[in-house]
């Protein structure tokens, strides 16, 4: 995969933002860095819209995202100073190595979290979720509340494409250093603004939702499982108990979904019960 740096054909970046998290923020397009620029690049995506800008100074190449916030004047008159080339490329293909990067930083520098996965763990979620959905060829798949990467692995293994998203490190680097999650495919994120950096997809699944507690917790995942159902059209969802389920497919109901609900007797512990909503 080409990285960021190699599509700006720059020897390597330094990105302003420091997580991927921080890609929406406006504060990064408010103020352009304090360098001399000595050359520039800004990159369009197939609509001709900004969506990165390097500025070069005497020791490195430093770039701005705005694949999830708005172009900034700022950046663009001083890439425009710079007199420095146009590139272009699609949309996904930067997001893309967007993500590898952040995640490649999360591989770098955060300690795994421990894998306590049992060893038909992934053998048991792939026949649930072959049975619903089968196998679809390139299809784009939301693998929400990730985790170390057991439903995307899932995903995969059928054929689809997932983009995976949770908000803990630990087991994101966890699924990097098993293989279970790939860099491009995944990104560090607070899941109930994730329609803020996700594009709606035909299929999306959360593995193992809660443990949802009434008047604990009940409304972050809520929340969590309300951005997901409004970013998929087929939505299946795992829980560990009856109760969770009934709350979940409450849920499901509240955003006007249909929603079946079912006990799966492959997995006594961890996808017991299932949430299956469809538009």
């Amino acid at each position: 995969m080409v990285t960021a740096a190699g599509l700006l054909e720059v020897p390597g970046l330094r990105f302003v933002e420091p997580s991927f998290a921080e890609l929406t923020d406006e504060l990064y397009s408010s103020v352009a860095p304090d360098l001399e620029a000595t050359d520039g690049r800004l990159l369009v995506d197939e609509d001709d819209d900004p969506i990165a800008i390097a500025l070069r100074d005497d020791d490195a190449w430093h770039v701005a995202t705005f694949l999830y916030r708005t172009p900034s004047v700022i950046w663009l008159e001083r890439f425009e100073e710079t007199g420095g080339e146009i590139y272009q490329e699609p949309r996904e293909t930067w997001a893309r190595a967007v993500r590898a990067h952040y995640a490649d930083r999360i591989r770098a520098e955060v300690p795994p979290a421990i894998n306590d996965l049992p060893p038909d763990r992934f053998a048991k979620a792939r026949d649930l979720v072959a049975e619903h959905w089968g196998a679809r060829e390139g299809v784009r798949a939301i693998d929400a509340c990730c985790g170390s990467g057991i439903g995307a692995a899932v995903l995969r293994s059928l054929g689809m494409a997932p983009l995976s998203y949770d908000n803990d490190a630990e087991l994101i680097a966890l699924g990097l250093a098993e293989g279970r999650l790939l860099p491009e495919e995944v990104c560090c994120i607070d899941g109930t603004f994730a329609d803020d950096y996700v594009e709606p997809a035909p299929l999306g699944l959360a593995l193992m939702v809660g443990q949802c507690y009434p008047g604990l917790n009940e409304e972050l995942w809520r929340s969590l499982v309300l951005q997901l159902l409004a970013l998929s059209d087929e939505t299946l969802i795992t829980l560990g108990t009856e109760p969770e389920a009934a709350l979940v497919a409450g849920w499901v109901v509240e955003a006007g979904r249909g929603v079946e609900v079912f006990e799966n007797e492959r997995d006594p512990i961890y996808d017991r019960w299932v949430c299956l909503a469809s538009r």
